[in-house]
């Protein structure tokens, strides 16, 4: 029975008085602080864009608020009345179609009278006198494992457009009012399982018989040991999975720079080590996600707009060498940019004002920027890159589902298993004499200099036999990649200046990535502190990559995430077991040879799957904002057309004698021939290089209009950053961000990094 206090207070709130119900469960003494734990410890945020506090006009607003017992005192606005001891665990129904969450109704039913759940005497009563709410819950089985069996109330303004209101505990800490239930579960004594109900989609198919809006089952968290055996499995697929990313950008620029087999070989294994050793330092200092760092492709458009600069073309002695240097001593500048803007706390600052609508357009730009490039080279041999664009395509489209000893397959080694199926494909080709012109030698480019039948079909041969690369005879069988291998880096103003765009739109990417990746692993978003970290720990990797000479910056992967999101294993001992064996890879200098014998063509056609993955991930993005909202999708639409058309305007400006270049690579010639003459040869060439690269005209329109034109929290879709009073309160909830004990100790004075 309720105390007279009780009574007294409910009196006091409401505007007539109240019968004196029995709560539905005998009290218990629950902590509310677990619940709130549990609600940090899974990244739990709401239906689209993490936002905290939402509401729509014209619905009830439902607050709740845990009392001393464990129950929630439920404020009805329409009733004007308090309802206490009401332990609830609202249950949201998935909608199947759109993925948006739904009313179930009201579960307790007034009788007739005033409509507002009260009778002619003003008495609030119930249906013949029985809880439906409690009826369903018997009959479903279902159990609250804070508070006992489920209790179903209606759930009103609580729809895909909107989320639960924040609700307040007793001590004013902040509560979700859908928090997820966490299970724990043990799995053959190996490691914990946590399972989060979330709202953002898992990846899996729908024939599995579960929602869109529910998160993944992390089999492995990011601090669990899966056994010997899995760490060894699991770190080599992670790797095998970023495939395109970490050996074909090689395979497509060295060529461009004028490079050798042997060049392009050395180039792939100074990757592989620099991927290696950049993915321990993230896991140990950066943010500790499990996200694999390497050469991405934000910084390959700038380096193709650098090596076709207007003193490069013509360049034939030791032309790569020049390029490399050059792009060396860019890197490094912007890296340092990139390091200084994280440690120094500043990217704490700009994090206000990136948000899924800014992160949306400029990642699709990233990839949408190659569409001009992918498909004429891989062009050159259709009858190897058709194959395997269809191959790879009914990999990860059409054989998704099939799983084989408890893998999917297809939807993990997509990439490597494709390629090893029309490289095989290619080698018959050649061994069949399909490219065998008469009078004219495999050994390109030798023999298309002295017979001009041959010139016709140098580019054919080159770019589709399986045999013209003879890395592998100059190749060592040992060789370790060594920082300043090309020699000592060039700095120049100009190409410094374009790098350090590249690593703010870079730092962007890795943004979007890190939110990304805590809701897959059901882990509390990082704070503003430890994405500084994060940021600048990138950097400083890519001063690594640019004094080794990848040809690239390091930054995380995107597509790890979604690696993550297939495999379910998010241990950062997976990833630095991978990147171990990376490390021992790059000392095989074989092994880049063998690699640097993938055709050309092959190389380009897995990069135009890559490239169309990079813009899918980009967009999906939006998933946290209200994509119906027109100021979205204009913004989005208007960034990503002027991202393209713009750039498109100073690539008109093609070179005096287009004859010196391909005709794929005339766009990237725009920075010595652009339309910007402001009297500096050097700011000239960085202001037509920036704009003609359609990412960073793509982020500067999208940031813009963002955040100048006016829309709510919950329509712009704003990160939600956990803050440093929720770690205060509970500082489990973020303990997997945490530095290793004696780095911390050594720099607690770092406050806005997070430590």
């Amino acid at each position: 029975m309720a105390s007279k206090g009780d009574r007294a207070k409910g009196q006091k709130l409401g505007s007539v008085s109240e019968p004196n119900v029995e709560p539905f469960l005998p009290r218990r003494g629950h902590d509310p602080r677990e619940l709130r734990s549990w609600a940090k410890k899974t990244g739990f945020v709401s239906t689209f864009s993490g936002e905290t506090e939402r509401s729509m006009s014209g619905r009830r607003d439902l607050n709740e608020r845990f009392n001393n017992d464990g129950f929630v005192d439920r404020v009805d606005l329409e009733k004007g009345g308090l309802e206490k001891h009401e332990s609830i665990s609202p249950k949201i129904e998935i909608d199947p179609i759109l993925g948006r969450t739904r009313n179930r109704g009201v579960e307790i039913e007034p009788v007739s009278g005033d409509g507002n759940g009260r009778d002619n005497n003003g008495v609030l009563g119930l249906r013949d006198g029985a809880v439906r709410g409690e009826n369903e819950r018997r009959k479903n089985g279902v159990m609250d494992p804070i508070s006992g069996p489920n209790i179903e109330v209606q759930r009103d303004g609580l729809n895909g457009n909107e989320a639960a209101n924040r609700n307040r505990n007793m001590n004013g800490h902040a509560v979700e009012g859908n928090t997820p239930i966490v299970e724990e579960k043990k799995d053959d004594g190996h490691f914990d399982r946590e399972v989060g109900i979330n709202v953002y989609p898992d990846g899996d198919e729908l024939g599995d018989g579960r929602g869109w809006n529910q998160s993944p089952k992390i089999i492995c968290g990011p601090r669990d040991n899966p056994g010997f055996g899995p760490l060894i499995f699991y770190g080599l697929q992670h790797y095998l999975s970023l495939a395109g990313s970490l050996i074909f950008i090689p395979l497509l620029f060295v060529p461009a720079m004028g490079g050798t087999d042997k060049d392009t070989a050395t180039v792939i294994s100074t990757m592989l080590l620099v991927s290696g050793i950049t993915t321990i330092l993230h896991s140990y200092f950066g943010t500790r996600l499990p996200l694999v760092q390497g050469s991405s492709f934000v910084y390959l458009a700038p380096a193709l707009a650098i090596m076709n600069s207007r003193e490069y073309r013509n360049l034939t002695e030791h032309k790569f060498r020049h390029i490399m240097r050059e792009l060396q001593g860019a890197i490094i500048v912007g890296s340092i940019f990139q390091s200084v803007l994280g440690f120094s706390g500043l990217m704490s600052l700009l994090l206000r004002f990136i948000n899924p609508v800014v992160v949306a357009p400029t990642i699709a730009a990233v990839g949408l920027a190659f569409f001009s490039y992918g498909f004429p080279q891989a062009g050159a041999c259709v009858e190897i890159s058709l194959p395997e664009i269809l191959l790879v395509l009914i990999f990860t489209l059409y054989l998704r589902g099939i799983s084989i000893f408890g893998h999917r397959v297809f939807r993990i080694y997509a990439v490597p298993l494709s390629v090893v199926i029309i490289w095989t494909y290619a080698f018959f080709l050649t061994a069949g004499g399909a490219y065998n012109y008469k009078g004219c030698s495999p050994d390109i480019p030798s023999s298309n200099i002295l017979i001009d039948s041959c010139r016709r079909h140098a580019y054919t041969m080159r770019h589709c036999r399986t045999d013209v690369s003879d890395a592998m005879r100059t190749a060592a069988w040992v060789r370790i990649p060594y920082p300043l291998q090309w020699g000592i880096p060039i700095f120049s103003l100009r190409t410094s200046i374009i790098m350090i765009i590249v690593s703010l739109v870079a730092s962007i990417d890795s943004v979007g990535t890190y939110h990304s990746a805590s809701m897959r692993i059901n882990l509390k978003a990082p704070t503003p502190g430890i994405v500084s970290r994060g940021i600048g720990m990138e950097g400083f990797c890519s001063v690594l990559a640019g004094l080794c000479g990848s040809g690239t910056g390091s930054t995380t992967l995107t597509e790890n995430v979604h690696t993550i999101d297939i495999t379910k294993m998010a241990s950062r001992r997976v990833v630095e077991v991978g990147a171990v064996f990376m490390i021992l890879f790059s000392f095989i200098g074989k092994l880049g040879a063998i690699l640097a014998t993938i055709p050309q063509a092959l190389a380009a056609a897995v990069l135009c799957f890559m490239w169309a993955l990079t813009v899918a991930l980009g967009l999906s993005t939006l998933q946290y904002t209200q994509t119906a909202s027109f100021r979205n999708i204009t913004i989005v639409g208007v960034s990503l057309f002027l991202g393209l058309s713009i750039p498109a305007y100073f690539q008109q400006y093609q070179p005096e004698s287009s004859l010196i270049l391909p005709s794929y690579l005339i766009p990237y010639s725009a920075a010595s021939d652009g339309p910007a003459h402001t009297g500096s040869k050097d700011l000239d060439f960085a202001i037509n290089a920036l704009l003609s690269l359609n990412m960073v005209v793509a982020l500067m329109i999208a940031f813009v209009l963002d955040n100048t034109v006016p829309g709510s929290r919950q329509e712009r879709g704003v990160y939600s950053w956990s803050s440093k009073e929720e770690i205060m309160t509970d500082p489990s909830s973020l303990s997997d961000y945490t530095l290793p004990t004696q780095v911390a100790r050594c720099f607690r004075w770092a406050k806005c990094l997070g430590v």
